[in-house]
């Protein structure tokens, strides 16, 4: 499997004696290029810290972060912020879009930042909220919108330039069961080639689209019960296999 995130001992501490939260405790997951992993596991199981670490917002306590073979905990702030902005896309359930900036102008803000001319930002940005299904859309405030379509629009955000990696942290939670259909199914278009998506979900419907569901419990991999990981071409990667409807 070609590697493009890799954890290894991951471990994330909150708080100090006697109130420490051991949020994750020595964590190793894998996400092959192309693949779509889904993360599960009840409140407070770490899942959204396993993300937000994934993502290089935040540092772990202990372990290795890598994207792409690049060590994230090696890089300076600049070097990171700069990973963070090129190679990484971030869908949030509460789609955080700037409320005064267009559906448009919403997505083209990243291009904008990495130095592409307003005009031609506008037509990226436009070709990508076509993929979504909203280039109608596009001269519209977040106000205007439905939740559906501002998920779509953080979603285009998202895959703007050479994002290769694509991460969701409850990214159905405030829609309606057929908005959030359709959002994993952008997500999962999203995905193939070099790109690789990670979602944090509670939604085992959700996470029936993935090619591997990778349960947390208090801030470990669980691999009892049902198991850990499920791969869609039936082989098994540590664990126990998760049955796909």
């Amino acid at each position: 499997m070609d590697e493009l995130l890799s954890m290894h001992g991951v471990s994330r501490t909150f708080g100090s004696p006697p109130n420490e939260v051991r949020a994750l405790d020595a964590v190793d997951l894998v996400v092959g290029a192309g693949e779509m992993v889904a993360i599960m596991g009840p409140s407070g199981s770490g899942k959204s810290t396993l993300l937000t670490i994934a993502g290089g917002l935040e540092a772990a306590d202990a372990g290795r972060v890598a994207l792409d073979g690049t060590d994230l905990g090696q890089l300076s702030p600049s070097a990171l912020a700069e990973v963070r902005r090129r190679r990484i896309g971030l869908v949030f359930q509460q789609f955080n879009l700037l409320l005064g900036l267009t559906a448009a102008e919403n997505v083209a803000a990243p291009l904008e930042l990495d130095g592409v001319g307003g005009r031609l930002a506008r037509r990226q940005a436009v070709e990508l909220l076509d993929r979504v299904g909203l280039a109608d859309r596009a001269d519209a405030f977040p106000d205007d919108l439905s939740g559906g379509e501002q998920q779509r629009v953080a979603i285009a955000r998202a895959l703007t330039g050479d994002r290769v990696l694509l991460l969701a942290d409850e990214p159905t939670g405030a829609l309606d069961r057929a908005s959030g259909r359709s959002v994993m199914d952008l997500l999962r278009a999203a995905g193939g080639g070099r790109r690789a998506v990670v979602v944090v979900t509670h939604d085992d419907e959700v996470a029936a689209g993935a090619d591997r569901i990778v349960r947390l419990r208090d801030g470990r991999i669980d691999d009892r019960g049902a198991g850990t990981v499920a791969r869609s071409d039936g082989r098994v990667d540590g664990g126990k296999a998760v049955a796909r409807p």
